[in-house]
């Protein structure tokens, strides 16, 4: 391969070359594959809740300040038996509700999330600010984002999906780095 050009040229279309493909294939992988391995990715579930009429299933997460760390979400997916939105918030309050503890995605790994997370039925709180909306049908849905959220120390992330009674999840995947 000495001979070969490094660099394309502007006047030709984009070449590549695999070599010997058979004994050593070119293998993609998703950006957070690494943290996974190194036990630096991270899952929080809500479950399958049942949302009265009027609220919304509320998750967040915070990265305390001083944490030394960002949170890069992955994925945010669920579903709900009825139609519904997904809202993806910076910052926001939950008030009261369940304190969660993230799962690290290495199986049987110690190493613990840096984040905080809270889970309630109601209303978002607060003065936060509307990053994605996604209205759902009745079933699955999921926003592959591969770490173009990141939550810095300091600053916290909210998932709602409502408005209505209806039974759903919210499923955050994110590593940390």
């Amino acid at each position: 391969m000495a001979n070969f050009k490094v660099f394309n040229r502007s006047t030709r279309p984009l070449y590549t070359q695999n070599v010997n493909t058979y004994a050593s294939p070119g293998i993609g992988t998703q950006a957070g594959s690494g943290a996974a391995s190194a036990g630096e990715s991270f899952t929080l579930t809500s479950g399958s809740v049942s949302v009265p009429a009027s609220q919304n299933l509320l998750l967040q997460i915070n990265n305390p300040s001083g944490s030394g760390k960002s949170v890069y979400v992955s994925r945010i997916s669920g579903g709900a038996t009825a139609a519904a939105a997904v809202n993806v918030y910076s910052g926001g309050t939950i008030t009261s509700g369940t304190t969660l503890t993230p799962q690290n995605n290495l199986f049987g790994s110690s190493i613990a999330s840096v984040v905080t997370a809270r889970q309630n039925n109601g209303t978002l709180g607060g003065t936060p600010v509307l990053y994605l909306n996604l209205p759902v049908t009745t079933g699955i849905y999921s926003m592959t984002l591969d770490g173009s959220l990141v939550v810095p120390p300091g600053q916290t992330l909210s998932v709602t999906l409502g408005t209505g009674a209806l039974t759903a999840s919210v499923n955050l995947t994110w590593w940390e780095a």
